[in-house]
């Protein structure tokens, strides 16, 4: 005894001191010798076995006095196999003709069309869903939606096509790694980015990451390896040689993806990609050589339209046509020309659609006036005119400090609408709101154009502390000089979308926060001259306010400073223009003078690009691995995120086996080394996995926990065969299962005597085949087949099926639950929607896994609420609806046969 521990006891200080005696053998703990294949054993009854796993099985019991339990029948075998395989019962035509196929190879046959099925991938699928932590929402309290779909039609398809086990791994764990990585490949790799996500305010962005990474480290460890590393995080793991130090190696290998803790709540946060399905492939396909003919059809016009441009041009030079500039997109235009007077009618719009304006109209501050006024006077009772001089085009609105120009609500746009603005500036003072839609307050919520410090300042804020964006030119603007500025935003939440440019040119900016991830709830008027408070009013001459409600072109900003007139320009030498004026005065030719022929082939190609475009920006995209720049991996002391200890780089744990040589030290290197031959783990847990699927429970019934507080395997041999066989096939996941279930152990009768209840109540060693209750998806979907109204289609968006209203009210912000209509009710449960923070009841209900985190181990109750569900439950009460349309209809005509026909289904 030490440290004040109890002595051990008698009986193990003698074991312990015989064994010294004995010469104190010792060898790793049996999980981390690698397995070899090991000779049949030797049995009486050689009749019954009808593969190798039957002489194991049969050894076994033999030790312990047991003999093996006859066939079952062929109705129930067909059952029992196609329930196991695919999730769904046996049709009775099936039935019947397995029932009546007298040939040697009829069981066989089942099993081979039932392996070709879509049902089994689809089956196999579940099984993986759950060990990936596969949800359509991110978790937490935000809990939003996201789009990983296409990732779960991967797994699909993978086991579909039946993709070697080793192959499915180095693809989920580092398919983006591979050479001359394929779309597929890296969709692949959703595996380590289904894990939860925080949107939540007020989070510390690299705690989360760090416990995304660390979900990673656990994940993968039990997936593969069987062991409970987490257990490492905080502290050296108690019971396995798995030292701290080693778990933050792991950590290391996915330490490098470039994401963010704190996330975008309303769908996928990058790395992402776009995953079209093959139908949409198809649209694009069809998109792109449609654009492709109206391009060579437009390119087909360019003598024609070089000759029209230039008989143009000798006729405009000496012309008085108004000056032209980028008209497409443009929603306000305020030229500040002696008056407020606005361009494109949007006044006159907006009020002849009966809009109510909010505010007292007499008060020249209100909120939403039916047309620009000016505010911002200290006497608000007063009359007051905003001051105009002569600007660079016409006059110019005199700013001082003060007054600014009230617009109304006439240019909302929310943080996924592209849009531009653009105006001539005259400053006077290095600080200032130039244009905004915002909360007239400091750091208020809306998007504006400012100045600090000279430099041009952009602010897209929903809450200043950690929601917005915000962009800053590198290089200031020379005051009391006039500057043409136009910033353009694209709609896609980043900061690398922004653009701003000076007098036609691109400036250099910095980002200084970039975490657009919210929708802005905007009711801001739009204002020149003011945004965020009092203190940020203009000072200096604003010309020309443009607003657009796309994000024009660099060539398109390039021609709004562009002053000469398209007479003038026309009047200068080809040659001797600038390309800002060449392109100003090429786009007023097609915008307004080209033929109608050239016009119409313009527009064909514009608006299939413009379709295109919005096609492609609906195809669903898919978070995927990345590995971005090297970041330094500690030990993290006690498992906080900010308790940096000792530096690591990535490795393995000195127990397991090391990288073999050649293998790079990253991702794609641990990958192949998870299914190694060297790795002990990996067959050993896998297979263990399929066992636990066909048999209730696995031969290590830890599934989860190789280690030494792991149970050890009831058949260590058998074990050992499964997984060299499985590696010696290829990882041939369909050849193994098909191995297990065409073994006489897999197709005895379950029915139970006294004698094996007493010896063996739990069924490990297999004297008879296992009974164990449907797991919950094959509850529900055995329902809706039997009933008729199972929709069988492979893949696709999640569907909503019925489920009691108001739960998702009681734990979401505001969101409603909606069943779908007509076949989403009815699709295999594999595609129903799970939100995490409210799990589908009739899964949870019946055990299924909650997706919060990796699930391998199934787990089986049996409680009331089940009861309830299939008593309430609008799916089940349609179910038994249709079933009893059904048997009317084809279970004969008197009761007997019809409970009989009923019993079959």
């Amino acid at each position: 005894a030490y440290f004040g521990l109890p002595k051990l006891p008698g009986r193990e200080i003698e074991l312990i001191r015989r064994w010294i005696e004995q010469g104190a053998q010792w060898q790793k703990h049996w999980s981390f010798i690698p397995p070899e294949s090991p000779p049949l054993p030797q049995v009486k009854n050689k009749e019954w076995p009808r593969n190798p796993i039957d002489y194991f099985v049969l050894a076994r019991l033999a030790r312990e006095g047991l003999t093996v339990s006859p066939e079952a029948d062929r109705a129930t075998l067909i059952r029992r196999l196609t329930l196991d395989l695919t999730g769904l019962p046996p049709t009775p035509v099936e039935v019947e003709a397995f029932l009546n196929d007298r040939s040697p190879n009829a069981y066989e046959k089942v099993v081979d069309r039932l392996l070709r099925s879509p049902r089994y991938a689809e089956n196999m699928a579940w099984q993986w869903l759950d060990a990936a932590r596969y949800a359509d929402t991110n978790g937490y309290q935000s809990d939003g939606v996201r789009s990983m779909w296409r990732w779960r039609d991967w797994v699909i398809d993978a086991f579909n096509r039946n993709m070697p086990f080793n192959q499915f791994t180095v693809e989920q764990i580092a398919g983006d790694l591979l050479p001359r990585a394929t779309r597929d490949e890296v969709i692949a790799t959703g595996f380590n980015r289904n894990h939860r996500t925080s949107a939540e305010g007020g989070i510390i962005d690299e705690e989360f990451r760090v416990a995304y990474v660390v979900d990673r480290v656990d994940t993968t460890s039990t997936v593969w390896l069987g062991l409970t590393i987490g257990c490492a995080r905080c502290h050296d793991h108690k019971f396995d040689p798995i030292a701290q130090k080693e778990y933050y190696q792991l950590f290391a290998y996915f330490n490098n993806v470039p994401e963010k803790g704190f996330v975008y709540n309303f769908g996928n946060e990058e790395p992402y990609i776009k995953a079209p399905t093959p139908q949409q492939e198809a649209k694009l396909e069809e998109f792109d050589r449609k654009i492709s003919a109206a391009k060579r059809s437009y390119d087909g016009l360019e003598p024609q339209l070089v000759r029209s441009q230039r008989a143009w041009e000798r006729w405009v030079r000496n012309s008085q046509i108004p000056d032209w500039s980028v008209r497409d997109g443009l929603v306000l235009h305020f030229p500040l020309d002696n008056n407020l007077r606005e361009e494109t009618g949007v006044y006159d719009r907006l009020n002849s659609s009966g809009r109510q304006p909010s505010g007292d109209q007499k008060e020249s501050g209100a909120d939403d006036p039916k047309r620009p006024v000016i505010s911002g006077a200290a006497n608000l009772t007063a009359s007051v005119a905003l001051p105009f001089v002569p600007g660079k085009v016409g006059m110019a609105g005199s700013f001082d400090g003060h007054l600014f120009v009230n617009a109304g609500k006439v240019a909302y746009f929310n943080y996924l609408d592209p849009f531009s603005l653009a105006a001539w500036l005259y400053p006077k003072a290095p600080n200032g709101a130039i244009m905004s839609s915002v909360e007239d307050v400091h750091e208020g919520s809306g998007y504006g154009l400012y100045l600090r410090d000279a430099k041009l300042r952009f602010h897209y804020t929903v809450r200043w502390t950690d929601l917005g964006m915000r962009l800053e030119t590198q290089r200031p603007l020379e005051l009391n000089r006039w500057h043409q500025v136009v910033l353009t935003y694209d709609g896609k939440r980043k900061a690398s979308g922004v653009k701003i440019y000076v007098d036609g040119e691109d400036q250099p900016a910095k980002v200084l926060f970039d975490a657009m991830v919210w929708p802005l709830d905007n009711k801001a008027p739009f204002r020149i001259g003011a945004g965020e408070g009092p203190e940020d009013r203009f000072r200096g001459y604003i010309d020309e306010v443009r607003v657009y409600n796309r994000a024009l072109s660099p060539e398109e900003a390039a021609t709004l400073p562009v002053l000469e007139t398209v007479p003038q320009i026309a009047a200068i030498t080809p040659r001797k223009r600038t390309p800002a004026q060449a392109n100003k005065i090429a786009y007023c030719f097609l915008d307004q003078f080209s033929p109608q022929d050239i016009q119409q082939a313009r527009r064909a190609l514009t608006d299939l690009e413009r379709d295109r475009e919005a096609y492609y920006d609906a195809i669903p995209t898919v978070m995927v691995m990345k590995e971005g720049s090297p970041r330094g991996a500690f030990v993290l002391k006690r498992g906080a995120y900010d308790a940096h200890g000792d530096k690591v780089s990535a490795g393995l744990p000195h127990v397991l086996p090391p990288l073999p040589e050649g293998y790079p030290n990253n991702r794609l290197g641990l990958a192949r080394w998870l299914v190694n031959r060297s790795n002990p783990l990996t067959a050993r847990v896998t297979v263990n996995r399929f066992w636990q699927m066909l048999f209730g429970v696995g031969l290590v019934k830890t599934v989860t926990d190789f280690g030494s507080q792991g149970e050890w395997p009831t058949n260590p041999e058998l074990l050992d065969w499964l997984a060299t066989e499985f590696m010696d096939s290829g990882w041939n996941v369909k050849a193994i299962l098909k191995t297990m279930v065409m073994s006489a152990t897999y197709r005895q009768s379950s029915k139970v005597t006294p004698a094996l209840l007493e010896k063996d109540p739990e069924n490990r060693l297999l004297a008879r085949a296992p009974r164990f209750r449907l797991p919950a998806q094959v509850v529900r979907d055995q329902a809706l087949a039997v009933s008729g109204l199972l929709v069988e289609k492979v893949g696709g968006p999640p569907v909503k099926p019925y489920q009691p209203p108001g739960l998702w009210e009681e734990v979401s912000f505001g969101d409603t639950y909606k069943p779908d209509d007509g076949d989403g009710l009815y699709r295999r449960s594999l595609y129903t929607f799970w939100k995490r923070t409210v799990a589908p009841p009739a899964m949870v209900t019946f055990d299924a896994a909650d997706r919060e985190m990796c699930a391998v181990r199934i787990t089986r109750t049996n409680t009331p609420l089940q009861a309830l569900d299939l008593m309430n439950d609008v799916t089940y009460l349609e179910a038994s609806r249709k079933l009893a349309e059904r048997v009317i209809k084809e279970g004969g005509s008197t009761p007997q046969t019809r409970i009989d026909y009923a019993f079959r289904l």
